[in-house]
């Protein structure tokens, strides 16, 4: 490459790491050019090839709670078609406590900025991607107003959810074809409960409503609508180096040794099924 070409090519990196940087939170952990990657909470670069992915090539798809668009990004790369986002930008959308309500609003605000889509922008113009990003409420999804998709990815959003039943009905209103769900489970709740389907309820502490066993997230889906095909984990999703914990044990010893021996490492416990409407 000639050094004009060269030095443009610095300047542009340069350029991105400082829009990176200006950014105050990133949720996803995303490699938007050479040596320039986000600093976000959570990596998902390890384990997305372990999915139950769907052939993705020439459909319409739809990734529910983008947040940065990790997901959405993944199905363009693979050859999707066209790729739809959704997710809420203002955190007074967002299912948050009574008691906690303002004081959780002001928290979002400050840590992660007014308005939650800018990661996403600055990603898509880094990839030159075509994914189109809208803002609404997973519960708020219609035929109507989006059409229909072939394939439909949520990852991690259930728990953030006061009623995710109703969340993955709006799904199963929008899909036609496969759903790929991955979402934190509670370890220690299937080694309990076995085969029978719980979820831990924290009530909205620091945004968390629902944390399903692996068969407790199984059954949310059938209690949406959908007929499981395939299952994934448990794994562990790794903390992204943006995390405030990243580098530290974030969970007693004990929490420790059961996720490296179910899910593999020491990151947060998922599952990720494949299914599709009844």
């Amino acid at each position: 490459m000639p050094q004009k070409q060269l030095d443009a090519v610095s300047r542009d990196g340069a350029a991105l790491r400082r829009e990176v940087e200006s950014h105050p939170l990133w949720y996803h952990t995303l490699e938007l050019a050479p040596g320039v990657v986000t600093p976000g909470w959570f990596d998902l670069r390890s384990i997305v090839n372990s999915l139950p992915w769907p052939d993705v090539r020439g459909k319409r798809c739809l990734d529910v709670g983008t947040y940065d668009g990790f997901l959405a990004f993944e199905m363009e790369r693979r050859g999707a078609a066209e790729v739809v986002a959704t997710d809420i930008s203002d955190p007074s959308g967002w299912d948050l406590p009574v008691r906690t309500r303002e004081r959780a609003e002001e928290t979002i605000a400050r840590t992660a900025g007014e308005k939650t889509g800018r990661g996403f922008e600055i990603a898509k113009r880094a990839l030159d991607s075509s994914v189109e990003r809208v803002g609404v409420s997973i519960y708020d999804l219609s035929a109507d107003r989006l059409g229909s998709f072939d394939v439909v990815t949520c990852g991690s959003l259930m728990l953030h959810l006061r009623d995710p039943i109703r969340g993955l009905e709006a799904i199963r209103g929008v899909c036609s074809g496969r759903f790929l769900s991955a979402e934190t489970v509670r370890l220690g709740l299937g080694l309990l409960n076995r085969r029978r389907p719980v979820a831990e309820l924290k009530g909205g502490d620091r945004g968390q409503w629902w944390i399903p066993s692996t068969a407790g997230h199984r059954m949310m889906l059938t209690a949406a609508g959908f007929d499981v095909e395939r299952a994934v984990g448990p794994y562990a999703i790794p903390l992204g180096t943006g995390h405030p914990s990243y580098g530290k044990p974030v969970r007693p010893l004990r929490q420790q040794m059961l996720a490296r021996a179910r899910a593999g490492g020491t990151g947060v416990p998922h599952n990720a099924l494949l299914a599709k409407s009844a």
